[in-house]
């Protein structure tokens, strides 16, 4: 098993540490009581970057596969 099948899943990850700044800053924002169109804004941010992390980890995994036959 290749070690670099779980690289994004690491929590120093950088694409895994975006995503969960911006969630992060989309529930500050929920408390601090933010407007409609900034709560949206970061909502979709972090949507986008847990997108990204999402399809990343696939083909992390096909990579990995190919060294397994």
């Amino acid at each position: 098993m290749n070690k670099n099948m779980f690289t994004i899943l690491e929590p120093d990850n950088p694409l895994m540490t975006q995503a969960l700044d911006a969630m992060k800053r989309y529930y500050e924002a929920q408390a601090a009581k933010a407007s409609e169109v900034e709560l949206e804004r970061l909502r979709l941010e972090a949507e986008s970057l847990f997108q990204a992390v999402s399809e990343f980890q696939p083909r992390v995994m096909e990579r990995c596969d190919d060294t397994l036959h």
